[in-house]
C-alpha cells in the first residue's frame, strides 16, 4: 500500500512538475527579496511575458506534429517592422514613409498578421509538399525572411534607421491597461495574451485539426493509414503558427515604441525552450497550452526575478540552460520508458 502511494505521489509530481518549479523559483527569490511578490512585480512579467507567449503557442503547434520552426524570431521582426513602418505620427521627422495618409490603426495589424502567415504557409509547403525536413526548411526562411526584412527596412527615405514615433492609438495596445482600482492594473497585452492562449487551447483539444495535429506528431505513418491529411493539415498549422508569429510582432512593436529589422533575434529558441520546459515532447505528440504558459512564466520569472535581486546576467543565463537541458532529459526519459 506505501508503494502505491509513493508510486502516485511521484506520479503527481512528474505531471505537475513545471507548476511546482514555477512555485519553487517564486518562493526562493521572495525569500531573497520579499518586495517580489508585489502585485507591480507579476504585473510587469506578465507584460513582458505576454509576447513571448504569444510566439510560443505558436511554436508548440509546430513541437507536437515533431516539428521544429526557426523562422519565429525573424517573422517576428518582419511583422514588427512592417506594422511600426505605417504607424508613424505624422509630425515625426524620419517617417518610413512621408506621404502616407492617416490609416485605420487595425489596417496594419492586420498586414503585419498576414504577412506572418504567409512565411507560415510557405514554411508548410516546403515541408509538406516538398519533404524538406522542418529543421532546414525553416532555417532558409529564417535567413531569407531576415534579408527581405533588411531589403524593406533600407528602402529610402528609412534607410535602416530604427523606425521610432509610433502612434498612441498603437502603442497604448502594448503599453495601456485597465485600471482596477487601488493600484491595480490589467495591462491590454496580457489580456490579448490570455484570449490567444484560450483559443489555442480550444483548437488543441476541441477540433479535429487539434486530434490530427496530435496525431500526426505521435506517428505520422498511422496518422496516414488512418486517412489523415497529412500535408493539408501541416500547412494549416504553420500557417497558424507564422500568423501568431506575426501578432506577436505587432505586439512587440506597439510594446516597445519601435522597431528595427534586428527584432525578434532568437526569439524563437526562448519559444521553444519555452515549449520543452512546459511538458512539450520534442518527439512530438505530447503538449498542453497550460505546460507552455508555464514554461513563459518560468523564463519570464527567471529574467525578472533574477535581475531584481542583483544576479548577473551570465549566470541567470547558465541557469536557463541547466533548466532547458533538465527539462530535455526528463522528456526523454519519459519517452524512453514509454517505449
Amino acid at each position: 500500500m506505501n508503494t502505491q502511494v509513493i508510486n502516485q505521489v511521484k506520479q503527481y509530481m512528474a505531471q505537475r512538475a513545471i507548476f511546482i518549479v514555477l512555485i519553487l523559483l517564486v518562493i526562493g527569490i521572495a525569500i531573497a527579496d520579499p518586495h517580489f511578490l508585489a502585485f507591480s512585480t507579476l504585473r510587469d512579467i506578465l507584460q513582458q511575458s505576454s509576447t513571448r507567449a504569444i510566439i510560443a503557442l505558436g511554436a508548440a503547434f509546430i513541437l507536437v506534429t515533431g516539428g521544429v520552426d526557426l523562422s519565429a524570431g525573424r517573422v517576428v521582426g518582419l511583422t514588427a517592422v512592417v506594422s511600426a513602418s505605417m504607424l508613424q505620427i505624422d509630425e515625426y521627422a524620419n517617417r518610413f514613409f512621408p506621404d502616407l495618409p492617416h490609416l485605420w490603426v487595425g489596417l496594419p495589424i492586420v498586414i503585419g498578421i498576414i504577412a506572418g502567415l504567409a512565411v507560415g504557409l510557405v514554411n508548410g509547403i516546403i515541408v509538406a509538399k516538398l519533404h524538406v525536413p522542418p529543421f532546414i526548411a525553416t532555417l532558409g526562411t529564417m535567413v531569407a525572411v531576415y534579408g527581405l526584412n533588411s531589403i524593406y527596412f533600407d528602402t529610402e527615405p528609412n534607410q535602416s534607421q530604427p523606425i521610432g514615433g509610433l502612434r498612441s492609438d498603437f502603442t497604448v495596445i502594448g503599453s495601456g491597461y485597465i485600471d482596477l482600482g487601488g493600484g491595480y492594473s490589467i495591462p491590454y497585452i496580457v489580456l490579448i495574451a490570455i484570449g490567444v492562449a484560450l483559443i489555442c487551447w480550444v483548437v488543441f483539444n476541441k477540433t479535429r485539426l487539434g486530434k490530427n495535429m496530435y496525431a500526426i506528431g505521435g506517428n505520422i505513418q498511422a496518422a496516414h493509414v488512418s486517412g489523415i491529411h497529412v500535408a493539408r493539415n501541416l500547412i494549416s498549422l504553420y500557417a497558424i503558427a507564422g500568423a501568431l508569429y506575426g501578432l506577436g510582432g505587432v505586439l512587440e512593436a506597439a510594446r516597445t515604441g519601435g522597431a528595427t529589422n534586428n527584432y525578434g533575434n532568437m526569439y524563437e529558441l526562448d519559444a521553444i525552450a519555452a515549449c520543452v520546459v512546459g511538458g512539450v515532447s520534442t518527439a512530438g505528440g505530447i503538449g498542453t497550452v497550460p505546460g507552455v504558459m508555464a514554461g513563459v512564466l518560468i523564463f519570464g520569472v527567471i529574467n525578472y526575478g533574477l535581475t531584481f535581486i542583483g544576479v548577473s546576467p551570465y549566470w541567470q543565463l547558465i541557469i536557463k540552460g541547466l533548466i532547458i537541458v533538465a527539462a530535455v532529459a526528463f522528456d526523454i526519459r519519459k519517452y524512453m520508458a514509454k517505449k
